[in-house]
């Protein structure tokens, strides 16, 4: 077995980790909206904490699933100029954009750090929850974010061929 055929089976591995991580956080929002029509439909006692947990539920499954799970071919995309030009100028394309997205991850990551660290002051109202918990997801997104760059940068620049028209076949 090949190193590189192990560290895809690694890398699936922990794909699907981080899909059941995201089934998880569906499953919450979906009994905690359940028990919010139970508690203020049936039992006539409204609570917030149901709409807290879903909100918080619902920002960490699109953060975690664009850091995590989301792959390249899965992404919708505008491509008509993409697909108009030759492979070489979509080997710049891919670049720059790569760059460009991981620059601005950079950038703007001491800032999000800082707000993130300094809500560990606040709570959320019913849950108790700090809110630089409920918020460190962005965190792992924007690295997440940065390290992609990086290997599709890698990727499109050791490799011979370029993608088709389809806009991200064979990258990572």
């Amino acid at each position: 077995m090949t190193s590189a055929s192990t560290g895809r089976r690694i890398l699936e591995w922990f794909r699907r980790r981080g899909e059941n991580v995201a089934a998880a956080l569906l499953a919450t929002i979906f009994v905690t909206f359940i028990l919010q029509i139970l508690f203020r439909y049936v039992l006539v006692w409204p609570v917030g904490w149901t709409l807290e947990i879903s909100t918080l539920a619902w920002t960490w499954l699109v953060l975690w699933g664009g850091a995590f799970i989301v792959r390249e071919e899965d992404e919708i995309r505008f491509d008509i100029l993409y697909s108009a030009v030759p492979g070489h100028v979509r080997r710049g394309f891919i670049v720059v954009s790569s760059v460009a997205l991981a620059l601005l991850m950079i950038v703007s990551m001491p800032a999000a750090y800082d707000y993130v660290a300094f809500m560990r002051v606040e709570r959320v109202s019913y849950v108790g929850l700090r809110l630089d918990h409920a918020f460190s997801i962005y965190v792992i997104f924007a690295t997440a974010v940065i390290a992609r760059c990086v290997m599709r940068i890698w990727f499109v620049m050791r490799s011979p061929r370029t993608d088709t028209a389809k806009g991200g076949e064979g990258q990572p």
